[in-house]
């Protein structure tokens, strides 16, 4: 954090400094409050609801007397109990027991804890399964609905810097509940969130620092930007609240308020977030808002005199108590030479870029901290799928062994694994085995193994070191040729560089490695798939595309492109694993992750291979299992794993293992979601 501060601070550079500086004293147009409202008690914080009418309605969070109901001339309407209510926000469409609600959160200050509450008849119903316990105390609290899963969060801010992250779900009894997502930590308090469900930014007000943006994706990086600072930006003391407003291109505005002078910053949320200038409030009798407190946005026009919504802005220190100034957003754009534009529909949903689907079972985390679990592989059991097992590679410490609950069977501590696959029925010793191989980073080889499936355990065959003469030995997969019957695997140097060994019985109970044939690829490869009805190899040039040439050892070195990611928008680099979907009769899905979108994108297996779509992978909050974001290796099948997965299944790598943050791990996705979301076919 001190070298974000650091690197902002010198790029501000001193003579924007100085401007900043200087900006304290050019004068600022003040707006005076459309309405006025009284707070029947505390005054912390207030939202405007719609209902299905339009008619707006004030909820207030009001201490200890609870969440208030008022109308637009702020006559009390109701009250509920919610504990000691400070900071509130709303969402509409949250889906619960087959209805879209209005979605409020409250926070219960003297319990430290998150309540939530429908809004049903123009009253707020707790419909939470409990009050959520934060651990910390909480200054307020803001919601987000997830732009890439349309997945709904709270985010939680607190005294002692924290920001809580957390998933809500319905339950099965058709409550509300949460799980922790993430957890930032900022070094001193921060005051007030807000966050935008179209671009992904959540804002935080540190009090003695300034705003930060952060995205608001749980599975994203948390690198934060500055977007003004206290003191050395134009914050003069200290960062009070926050608010949005989007009013389409070029009036996409966010808002801050400059707690120790009572002016409220404008910030052009459409471009980087840039200081656009500053307004003074006042109520409608001329009194000035010496310190606005907490800001929320209506963004719809509810009377003539609001045509583009209103900013309701608490202010604890009127003459005749505490209260609500409901203020033109026309009016304060205008005071600044801005368009309002045209206020988008708080209502209006943002549509997910691409479908989403599912994990319904983890395994446990790799032992390894940091990017370390990598690649798996999955082998289906004929006689009790129940009892087929997935390989997976922890790339900094060797190989485990997982059930299909997810449970670890075996780790085999055999240093730096990266990727994994096997092939059924290569003869050894005159029996026929399944062979697992692996690229060894560490001793620069072909790690070999057999898979006993009676123990369920990983037995080590390779007929000593298998050398692969590269610098660093990468990625990985196998072949089995039907035209020879003769097993292979390839493996590539980071450098681009791929080589392909056949597989033989060494005569011994062991397995040797000859090598066959040498190709490269002008960049860094690693993921890769063959096909061994085809015969042909599918890799994934990570920054290109998908490329498609002969698996056999004669096969040479053209290669044909079958998906470039320029000429694709839904494909983002780096591309990374490959599998196969197997229909039977040559037909099937090739299955790549788009990592720097966090997608996967199936393409035909046979005829022109086409693009079919892109799919995610978001956090079921019921299960208590995360979304899948940077995935580097995967594997996919269409036989029988057994229940819950009886037409195959992908599974894949998880670069953030999150709700709670952990090491990495893989997911398992059932087939069939895949099949539903995108309208395609399951093996029969």
């Amino acid at each position: 954090m001190a070298n974000r501060l650091k690197t902002w601070l010198m790029g501000v550079g001193a003579a924007a400094l100085a401007t900043a500086a200087m900006a304290q004293d050019v004068p600022t147009p003040v707006v005076a409050a459309a309405i006025d409202t009284a707070s029947h008690g505390e005054a912390a914080g207030a939202v405007l609801v719609r209902d299905a009418a339009g008619r707006g309605r004030l909820v207030s969070a009001a201490g200890l007397a609870g969440l208030q109901v008022m109308d637009l001339t702020g006559a009390l309407q109701g009250a509920v109990p919610a504990g000691e209510a400070g900071g509130l926000d709303l969402r509409y469409g949250f889906p619960l027991d087959g209805r879209a609600e209005t979605l409020l959160v409250s926070t219960d200050r003297t319990n430290n804890a998150l309540r939530f509450f429908a809004m049903r008849d123009d009253r707020p119903v707790e419909v939470g399964a409990r009050a959520v316990p934060l651990g910390f105390a909480v200054e307020a609290v803001c919601l987000i609905r997830n732009a890439a899963d349309g997945g709904f969060y709270a985010v939680a801010v607190g005294d002692g810097g924290e920001i809580e992250q957390l998933l809500l779900y319905a339950t099965a009894e058709g409550r509300v509940d949460a799980r922790s997502s993430r957890r930032i930590n900022l070094p001193s308090k921060i005051k007030y969130c807000v966050a935008d469900d179209a671009t992904g930014d959540l804002y935080v007000s540190q009090q003695a620092v300034g705003v930060w943006r952060f995205n608001g994706d749980p599975e994203a990086d948390a690198a934060p930007t500055l977007v003004d600072a206290t003191g050395l930006g134009r914050i003069s003391e200290e960062s009070g609240s926050l608010a949005l407003y989007d009013g389409g291109a070029g009036a996409r505005y966010l808002i801050a308020t400059d707690a120790s002078s009572g002016r409220l910053f404008f910030y052009d949320h459409g471009a980087g977030d840039a200081f656009l200038g500053a307004v003074g409030l006042t109520g409608r009798d001329g009194a000035a808002v010496k310190e606005p407190g907490a800001l929320q946005i209506a963004g719809a026009g509810l009377t003539p005199d609001l045509p583009s919504g209103v900013l309701t802005a608490t202010d604890e220190d009127a003459a005749a108590g505490p209260g609500y100034k409901l203020i033109s957003i026309a009016a304060l754009t205008g005071a600044l030479g801005r368009p309002a534009g045209a206020p988008r529909d708080p209502g209006a949903v943002v549509a997910p870029r691409f479908p989403a689907v599912v994990p319904v079972v983890e395994t446990i985390p790799v032992s390894s901290p940091g990017d370390a679990a990598d690649d798996p592989a999955v082998w289906a059991d004929p006689h009790n799928p129940a009892n087929s097992l997935v390989i997976g590679t922890d790339k900094k410490a060797g190989l485990n062994l997982y059930d299909m609950q997810g449970r670890l069977l075996q780790h085999l501590p055999v240093g730096k694994m990266n990727n994994v696959d096997l092939r059924e029925g290569f003869m050894l010793g005159g029996r026929p085995v399944v062979l697992v191989t692996a690229s060894d980073r560490t001793n620069k080889a072909v790690a070999v193994y057999r898979l006993d499936v009676e123990a369920r355990r990983l037995v080590d065959v390779a007929d000593g070191l298998q050398p692969t003469g590269q610098g660093d030995p990468y990625g990985q997969c196998m072949y089995r040729s039907a035209r020879s019957g003769k097993t292979y695997v390839f493996i590539n140097d980071s450098n681009g560089e791929k080589r392909q060994w056949e597989l033989v019985d060494a005569g011994n109970g062991k397995v040797r490695a000859v090598r066959v044939r040498d190709f490269a690829f002008s960049s860094q490869v690693e993921g890769c798939v063959a096909d061994d009805a085809t015969g042909r190899l599918y890799v994934a040039e990570e920054d290109v595309g998908l490329w498609s040439l002969s698996a056999e050892p004669d096969g040479g070195a053209n290669m044909t492109m079958i998906a470039r990611i320029a000429d694709n928008p839904a494909l983002k680099d780096d591309l990374e694993g490959v599998g196969l979907y197997d229909l039977g009769d040559g037909r099937g899905y090739l299955i790549v992750s788009s990592q720097g979108n966090d997608s996967y994108a199936v393409f035909r297996r046979e005829g022109d291979q086409a693009y079919l779509g892109s799919f995610i992978i978001a956090a079921d909050g019921a299960r208590g299992i995360d979304g899948v974001s940077e995935t580097d290796g995967l594997d996919v099948t269409s036989r029988n794993l057994g229940p819950g997965f009886e037409h195959g299944a992908l599974v894949v790598q998880d670069g953030r293992n999150v709700l709670p943050a952990e090491n990495q791990n893989f997911k398992y996705v059932p087939w069939t979601a895949i099949a539903g979301a995108l309208g395609l076919e399951v093996r029969r």
